[in-house]
């Protein structure tokens, strides 16, 4: 596969292409290519021309017609590109048609998505997941991976693509039998470190303590807002995809509730759907979840686009219909559009996760959730039992202790999970 962290020096300037079917979509391909931009940008390649086509007719062989994509080459030559990117999903043999006539390396965005998340995996789950998607998207292009390594020579005219051909068919049906196994073994790794990750979930689940995911579009501010509620340091950053890795950190709500809050990979338009399967497993912090928090920038122009983005991704989890606070972020950075960005997400919260504006607000909202889960009660406990008083102050908020002979009278906001357990030892309930 194209190994841009492996080869920085191969791709250094690069045309972006995107091809539409119907006029109506004009507006919508050309914020994608934008967008396409700025994950081209998040590998450093430098874009040098951007090409947007309307298609009247869809070829097999090149998206677009043989004339019409001679041009786009010819106009990519011209700009001493070394490299198109195409914003269009491309099937093996297109890729290899488009290498062909352009001598250049040809990828599409699924490609750069996938170079961008092999970048930024951190934990040995998002690392395996993301060899298991490259590997699955490579396979049925290893006859155009051969042409970029060129193991057995080939001539060609000094370009990265199809130009370097010449390679043994008996290597190759070699390289992707190594190349299935390489596969299964690392599902089977996968698995193990699901495994893994279940049992420490089942274990904060025995904990009762409510859990919410707060999810959304790349780059929207949430580990930003993950680090303004719980005063920790997760990595953010301005780009695309700055988290893949889930991220969980415990907070206490005003009323004493405690709250886990976790970090999720960013959505994207065109999100490669191997790659929404290979991080299934990741994203099930908000099947899980008891609500969401869906976090949209603001002041992006897109951002009934992202917030549309979300819910389609939400859907196919089998998340979407989870309880939800919707907040708008980057407020401040709004202007005469704010009224206008108001009205289209009515109920929405309003806050600054760089500023603290609204954070309040959130964590009310937030507490609303779960009104319906806590209470108030008071509990004598005996002092022997020294597992349920840490019981207590674990998964609850302890708000008054007293001691009469060899009890420990308690009063505690609890959850229902944590109030069944206490039962028994109830004394009395206060409002």
């Amino acid at each position: 596969m194209f190994e841009v962290r492996e080869k920085p020096d191969l791709v250094e300037r690069a045309v972006l292409v995107g091809f539409y079917f119907d006029k109506a979509e004009e507006e919508e391909a050309r914020e994608l290519l934008l967008e396409l931009e700025e994950l081209v940008d998040t590998l450093g390649i430098g874009v040098v021309g951007m090409e947007l086509v309307h298609v009247r007719n869809k070829n097999r062989a090149f998206i677009c017609g043989t004339g019409k994509a001679d041009e786009i080459v010819a106009r990519a030559k011209e700009r001493e590109s070394d490299c198109l990117i195409v914003d269009n999903g491309l099937s093996p043999s297109q890729q290899k048609n488009w290498e062909g006539i352009a001598e250049v390396t040809v990828i599409d965005r699924e490609e750069v998505i996938l170079d961008i998340f092999a970048q930024r995996a951190t934990t040995r789950e998002a690392q395996l997941q993301v060899d298991l998607a490259r590997m699955e998207y490579a396979l049925p292009r290893m006859a155009r991976m051969w042409g970029h390594l060129d193991r057995e020579g080939g001539g060609g005219s000094g370009g990265t693509g199809a130009a370097a051909r010449g390679m043994g068919e008996q290597q190759i049906e070699v390289d992707r039998r190594l190349a299935r196994t390489r596969i299964s073994r690392v599902k089977r790794e996968l698995e193990e470190v699901q495994k893994q990750r279940q049992t420490r979930r089942k274990e904060r689940e025995k904990q009762a303590v409510p859990h919410a995911a707060i999810v959304g579009y790349t780059n929207a501010g949430k580990s930003t807002l993950l680090n303004k509620l719980s005063g920790s340091e997760v990595y953010e950053a301005d780009q695309l995809f700055a988290t893949l890795d889930p991220t969980t950190r415990r907070i206490e709500l005003p009323g004493g509730q405690p709250l886990l809050l976790t970090d999720t990979v960013g959505f994207v338009r065109n999100l490669p759907h191997r790659l929404v399967e290979a991080f299934k497993s990741t994203l099930e912090e908000a099947v899980l979840a008891d609500f969401l928090i869906h976090v949209l920038d603001a002041s992006d122009p897109g951002v009934e686009a992202f917030h549309a983005t979300t819910l389609e991704v939400l859907e196919e989890l089998g998340a979407k219909d989870k309880p939800m606070v919707t907040v708008l972020n980057k407020v401040d950075r709004l202007g005469d559009e704010k009224e206008e960005v108001l009205e289209k997400f009515p109920g929405a919260v309003l806050i600054s996760a760089r500023s603290g504006i609204g954070i309040e607000d959130l964590v009310q909202a937030c507490e609303k959730q779960l009104a319906h889960r806590v209470r108030r009660r008071t509990y004598r406990i005996p002092q022997s039992r020294g597992d349920l008083l840490n019981l207590l102050h674990n998964d609850g908020k302890v708000l008054n202790t007293n001691y009469e002979q060899n009890d420990v009278i308690i009063t505690a906001v609890v959850s229902s999970v944590l109030g069944g357990k206490l039962e028994d030892f109830l004394e009395e309930t206060s409002a």
